[in-house]
């Protein structure tokens, strides 16, 4: 089993639409195991759903993305926004740069690393989350 990277939603979800950055997400799926907050399916199927309603997607494309997340999500480990996830957030919101899931994608993947004592690459395709992860001192992984 290949080792874990924390996979942000911005980036997960090139995984499943194609836009640029998809070519390496998928380069990145076959080195690294998903690991990324329980948020993260919610954020993606409202991705997906946006992307319906501004005509990027039709129904039936929805319907299959939906699907094949579902089973790609059997293989994520996931980490709970626990109390000590969202303190961690609500420190790094304080410069008021960072936006609310960016900080518990952050602060998941802190936490993982404090857990486990195992340092992962923080994967992301989010400006100033690759910003706010670097400065947590995470090994950021930027998908542009």
């Amino acid at each position: 089993m290949p080792p874990p990277a924390y996979f942000d939603a911005s980036v997960l979800v090139k995984r499943y639409v194609t836009e640029p950055g998809s070519t390496r997400m998928r380069m990145l799926l076959r080195r690294y195991q998903v690991l990324s907050s329980a948020v993260a399916p919610v954020e993606l199927a409202s991705a997906i759903h946006r992307r319906r309603l501004a005509g990027d997607v039709d129904e039936d494309e929805v319907a299959e993305v939906l699907e094949r997340m579902a089973t790609d999500r059997q293989n994520w480990e996931l980490v709970a926004p626990t109390s000590l996830v969202l303190g961690r957030a609500e420190t790094l919101v304080r410069d008021g740069t960072l936006r609310t899931l960016d900080a518990v994608h952050v602060a998941s993947a802190l936490t993982f690393q404090t857990d486990t004592g195992h340092r992962v690459p923080f994967v992301t395709a989010d400006a100033r989350q690759r910003e706010a992860a670097a400065r947590a001192n995470l090994e950021v992984v930027w998908v542009g």
